[in-house]
């Protein structure tokens, strides 16, 4: 657990699969068709998600995945992904999503990693200026799949 602004009560914690239908206050997961996936990859070990608290309520997570079975993304104890970076809307642009990439840089070089991937839209502008801005700038693929184009980013760490 990290402790961000005692004054805020924010706080960053691992999530618990048994607390996983809570990231609902943060996005839709029933319109969200993987995320009974990503549920699975919590139990299997291949998904480590963090949860930005605020007074105990769920406002942002983060997540890092240690196997996609893409190259680009994952190498095992060498690159790691980050996954569904996403705050509560009401909550964005406060520096809550640069504390929750902070914590996952951290995280990720404690567990031993060199190399953090993260794939983000195109169009997504304020997302790509807080990952480059945190030296996301090593672009490893540009293309598009069926809902957009994307970039494919890597950070050396």
């Amino acid at each position: 657990m990290m402790i961000f602004n005692k004054q805020k009560n924010c706080i960053i914690e691992p999530l618990s699969v048994e607390d996983y239908h809570k990231c609902s206050n943060i996005w839709n997961m029933k319109a969200q068709p993987l995320a009974e996936k990503w549920r699975e990859e919590i139990v299997s070990g291949k998904r480590q998600v963090f949860i930005y608290k605020i007074n105990g309520d769920f406002i942002g997570e983060g997540a890092l995945v240690f196997d996609t079975g893409d190259p680009d993304y994952t190498i095992p104890d060498r690159r790691v992904y980050v996954s569904r970076m996403i705050v509560k809307k009401e909550y964005r642009n406060r520096g809550i999503g640069s504390e929750i990439l902070e914590f996952l840089i951290k995280k990720a070089k404690e567990s031993g990693f060199s190399e953090m991937t993260i794939g983000v839209d195109k169009d997504n502008v304020n997302a790509l200026h807080l990952y480059r801005k945190y030296g996301f700038t090593e672009v490893l693929f540009e293309g598009a799949d069926e809902d957009s184009e994307y970039y494919k980013l890597m950070k050396r760490i």
